[in-house]
């Protein structure tokens, strides 16, 4: 998409992130994969076995360089994991594929690069507990699925209500809200959420799902958050991770302004936040 190499451009030319702070990830390999996705499933998406049916679902025709494509978003947030889980943040350009359940791929997402690396931090690290932050507009409704039965992951999703997906699925914590919601009402929900979430649950490893298909610009979001209350958004949550002193992997979600100045505003808004609270 063109909004990826727009937004690098612009955190280069205004100096928010500097060439040695990129790494271009490498792609994943099967057995990162099926740590959470179906074996089945996974053979017929690499070989373009999909369905044609199933394919439009998913939102995409299916082509070899499409399904690379993926491959190479699932290891660009695994890599971030690796590097990051014994301290500090990193950010993927893209990923965030959280409507990609453990057998089939949904809303423009065929695998879910957040389980992935989650499940390897679980497998192979210290890490015992890891909390996924999910505040695109739409559900993480793959991600409350594929680990509707794993304690050690917490799935905190805070969505528009009438928006897609229209069948939710259960995630550890779900806040729906109204088409219209504005600045104030949003930040009350996710600082009270946040601060419930420790009551019940202290994580080791923080995932961050941050899509800009909040702000009231976007086509498909339906709420009513400024700029700068997306902004805020973001500096909740960076802060709400710097005060538990946890590794933070964010990953970028949608965004879907109708002028394109307006997404890289809003995705550059969460860089630069960052920069300034984590880095």
């Amino acid at each position: 998409m063109e909004k990826y190499e727009l937004l690098v451009q612009q955190l280069l030319h205004e100096g928010t992130i500097t060439d040695d702070q990129i790494f271009s990830p490498s792609r994943i390999i099967e057995s990162e994969v099926l740590r959470v996705h179906d074996q089945t499933y996974f053979h017929s998406l690499k070989n373009l076995q999909i369905a044609p049916r199933a394919q439009r679902v998913s939102g995409f025709v299916h082509s070899e360089r499409l399904i690379e494509r993926e491959q190479m978003i699932m290891g660009g947030t695994l890599e971030c994991a690796q590097r990051v889980y014994k301290g500090g943040a990193a950010m993927n350009i893209a990923g965030g594929t959280h409507h990609a359940f453990t057998n089939k791929g949904e809303g423009f997402c065929l695998l879910n690069d957040q389980a992935i690396a989650a499940s390897w931090l679980l497998e192979e690290t210290p890490i015992e507990s890891v909390l996924i932050i999910d505040l695109d507009v739409h559900q993480g409704n793959g991600t409350a699925e594929i680990f509707k039965d794993e304690s050690r992951v917490f799935t905190f999703s805070m969505h528009g209500e009438g928006n897609y997906p229209l069948k939710k699925e259960q995630s550890d914590l779900d806040v729906a809200l109204p088409d219209g919601c504005d600045d104030k009402t949003y930040l009350y929900q996710l600082e009270k959420s946040l601060e419930s979430i420790l009551h019940k649950f202290k994580p080791q490893f923080i995932f961050y799902q941050c899509g800009v298909d909040v702000v009231q610009t976007d086509k498909l979001g339906r709420l009513n958050l400024t700029k700068d209350g997306c902004k805020r958004r973001d500096e909740i949550v960076f802060e709400f991770t710097r005060e538990l002193n946890l590794p933070l992997v964010a990953t970028m979600g949608g965004g879907y302004s109708p002028q394109i100045k307006d997404i890289i505003e809003a995705h550059a808004n969460t860089y630069r936040v960052a920069q300034h609270i984590l880095f």
